[in-house]
């Protein structure tokens, strides 16, 4: 697979800084770089790159503006790449893939590359289903019908009931109650907004459990549910916290920085 990518920045030398980071990446092609918004517009609906790594402030239109500028098309997935921390939040709202600081730091990078690669592979397996699907529509419709209606059913094999031993007795605790999850070892403290309980399980075995499209992991030891969420909170070095229906507030670390682009728009 390979990561068709544009560069935009208006700062020459901070164009060839980053071809220079991604040369070891040999899946990562640069197809073109721009150094206005309104040259990465046009360049973007031609070209039609998978990645772009987009500088925030810019002449002209700027790199929410060029964004803006491409939501009749398919978008590529965005990478800010600026030196002012203070437009962390904005790039979330945009549905940025990430967020990197100037001068660009080599681990953080790679996790940037890594999580390319992670949602290209989901975006392209799903489109191959969609065609698989199609063909299998027009060639035998009934054994369509069959995978669709399982697949609507999928979501049956998570739990919709939790059964917790705490202090001696069992709770039944509806799944869809649960606000936030946090592990302290072979335990997880199960919270539901006024209540909290103590469940003997690891957070592995419990993540295979709960619908992974409502509960999603916001920090290695933080589980939280989507459907819960209230409010987005920045804080410092690109964290931040969501603010939940019980007024909890859960911090969301860094490495877990594109769950919160999935919901806030």
């Amino acid at each position: 697979m390979t990561i068709k990518t544009i560069i935009v920045d208006d700062e020459k030398l901070a164009i060839q800084g980053l071809q220079l980071r991604l040369e070891p990446y040999e899946d990562v092609e640069i197809i073109d770089t721009c150094s206005n918004g309104r040259e990465a517009i046009r360049k973007i609906k031609t070209l039609r790159p998978d990645l772009v790594f987009l500088d925030i402030q810019m002449p002209g239109f700027d790199g929410f503006g060029v964004v803006q500028g491409v939501m009749d098309i398919e978008p590529p997935l965005f990478v800010f790449v600026t030196a002012y921390q203070e437009h962390a939040i904005r790039a979330f709202q945009a549905n940025a893939l990430h967020y990197l600081m100037k001068p660009v730091d080599e681990d953080k990078l790679a996790d940037v590359i890594e999580r390319v690669r992670q949602r290209l592979n989901e975006k392209r397996g799903a489109d191959e289903a969609e065609k698989l699907m199609n063909v299998l529509s027009e060639v035998a419709p009934e054994a369509a019908e069959e995978l669709q209606e399982g697949a609507s059913e999928g979501g049956d094999r998570f739990e919709k009931l939790l059964n917790v031993k705490d202090r001696g007795k069992i709770f039944r605790v509806e799944v869809d109650s649960i606000e936030h999850i946090e592990a302290a070892g072979d335990y997880m403290c199960i919270y539901t907004g006024d209540n909290s309980l103590i469940l003997r399980e690891t957070m592995k075995d419990l993540e295979r459990r709960l619908d992974p499209r409502k509960f999603q992991r916001v920090h290695r030891s933080t589980i939280v549910n989507l459907d819960q969420v209230r409010q987005v909170k920045p804080h410092t070095n690109g964290e931040c916290f969501l603010v939940l229906g019980s007024g909890a507030e859960v911090k969301v670390s860094r490495s877990y920085r594109d769950v919160v682009a999935r919901f806030v728009h």
